[in-house]
């Protein structure tokens, strides 16, 4: 067995196959996603948008989304339920909500168990009216919309985000009747 060094002929030989392989492995990888991407879950068009179904389903932090499954979809499954979850509703139809921030999966599978649509989901943040508030490793955020009021957002200060939540937590208690716990 011999050992290529850097800048010889055996592993300039070695990189132009790896590349080659690369190469040729990323057009059958393209090929196969072109054939599969009407099997992809999709965002249900407004009626007057249209989805191409090759993008990542992208979800803010506490909204959701409205999906439309594939035909004889009987399970749906999800990566990391602590990153986006699903309800399924009546005429192939679901919402996925995100609930944190990060990256997973979504999973549509037949009665039998045969994989009918994957696709990627997006859970990022709502950034168009959050006003974010650095003090030196203390964060604090605000909605501002249009007026700026405390907003506990994932990744604020201990402190703030407590008492933020305690706060909304107490109110919603009052408004709904319920004792807090």
């Amino acid at each position: 067995m011999s050992i290529a060094m850097p800048g010889s002929r055996l592993s300039k030989s070695f990189l132009t196959l790896v590349c080659a392989g690369l190469v040729g492995a990323a057009g059958l990888s393209g090929a196969a996603d072109h054939a599969h991407a009407q099997a992809r879950l999709v965002p249900a068009p407004a009626p007057d948008t249209r989805t191409d179904g090759g993008e990542a389903v992208q979800v803010v932090v506490d909204h959701a989304k409205v999906l439309r499954l594939p035909e004889k979809a009987q399970t749906v499954i999800v990566g990391n339920p602590a990153i986006a979850d699903v309800t399924v509703q009546r005429n192939g139809v679901m919402i996925v909500t995100g609930k944190s921030y990060g990256v997973t999966n979504l999973i549509a599978l037949d009665a039998t168990g045969a994989l009918l649509a994957e696709s990627t989901v997006r859970v990022g943040a709502a950034s168009d009216s959050i006003l974010t508030v650095q003090r030196g490793l203390e964060r604090e955020s605000y909605s501002c919309s249009p007026a700026c009021q405390p907003s506990a957002q994932l990744g604020d200060s201990k402190t703030f985000f407590e008492s933020t939540s305690g706060q909304s937590g107490a109110r919603n208690a009052a408004a709904t009747g319920a004792e807090k716990k």
